[in-house]
């Protein structure tokens, strides 16, 4: 992997009024699909990114997880963001459950500033 635009990335997250950025949705675009795609990931491939990835939960049906991080088919990494605003702490059982429903081993939490890392 190259990180060499992690500099660039961290500036550009630094310079952008962060009262531009009012949803969660706003936050994945101009923040998160950018960090994927410094990884290496292809946001556009949908074989590779899985936006809305089905995680139901028990009885709880049409739960998400914002992205899956895909390999060979079956989930390696969820992703699970919020805004921009958002406090972490509140969501840390979120991304915990889905890890129950299916084979992913690394998991974050992510406002786009703040980055969680999980590890099963």
């Amino acid at each position: 992997m190259d990180f060499s635009g992690l500099d660039a990335l961290v500036e550009k997250i630094r310079n952008t009024p962060k009262e531009n950025i009012q949803t969660e949705e706003a936050t994945k675009m101009a923040f998160i699909a950018s960090f994927l795609n410094l990884l290496g990931y292809d946001v556009f491939d949908p074989s590779i990114v899985v936006p809305e990835f089905v995680a139901d939960v028990g009885s709880k049906k049409g739960e998400k997880v914002d992205y899956a991080i895909m390999d060979n088919g079956k989930p390696l990494i969820l992703i699970e963001a919020k805004s921009v605003h958002e406090n972490l702490d509140n969501h840390n059982n979120q991304l915990v459950r889905y890890f129950t429903v299916t084979d992913a081993k690394f998991g974050i939490l992510t406002n786009g500033i703040e980055y969680r890392f999980f590890l099963i």
